[in-house]
């Protein structure tokens, strides 16, 4: 297990994120669109295109309503999210104490209603919530190998990242 220092936030969400472009985005972290085609038979959605895949692993996690899977980081590993179905309540925090984002917080809102792909680099502390009535289904590609060594993990309700995983009724 990867150890690391952790910042002091106040209890909350952080910033909400709701544009690709928001100048409250954590240092580093990418926000796409996926492509979907829809046609008369469904539909065809495109994750990701490689010219050369060395090393990486395509993976998928099927959360049920109200879950939480948080937090955990790597050292060294990328990950490429794209919700497929249901919605997930995205949670970041900026681990790196070298960034100008350290313990920055990120809230997004992604899945069906708002298909965006996700960049997360290595020291983003990430986690998320299934909102909604349905289970979610995340798919998500890394740049190597699942290595134990290379993750850390942090509790969902860690005093020091003090994350607000409550309904906020907004």
């Amino acid at each position: 297990m990867t150890e690391i220092a952790l910042p002091n936030c106040e209890k909350g969400l952080g910033k909400l994120i709701f544009t690709q472009d928001s100048p409250n985005l954590i240092d580093g972290v990418g926000i796409g669109t996926l492509s979907l085609y829809p046609d008369d038979r469904g539909y065809f959605l495109e994750l990701a295109r490689f010219k050369q895949a060395v090393n990486t692993q395509v993976s998928a996690a099927m959360s049920y309503p109200g879950a939480i899977k948080a937090f955990h980081f790597h050292k060294h590993q990328t990950d490429l999210w794209a919700v497929v179905g249901g919605m997930l309540q995205v949670a970041l925090v900026d681990l790196r104490p070298e960034s100008k984002t350290f313990g920055l917080r990120n809230t997004l809102y992604i899945g069906t209603l708002r298909p965006w792909q996700l960049s997360i680099p290595p020291g983003i502390g990430h986690g998320y919530k299934v909102i909604g009535a349905d289970p979610a289904m995340l798919v998500y590609v890394t740049d190597r190998f699942y290595d134990p060594q290379d993750e850390g993990r942090i509790p969902y309700n860690d005093p020091q990242i003090n994350y607000d995983w409550e309904t906020q009724h907004k």
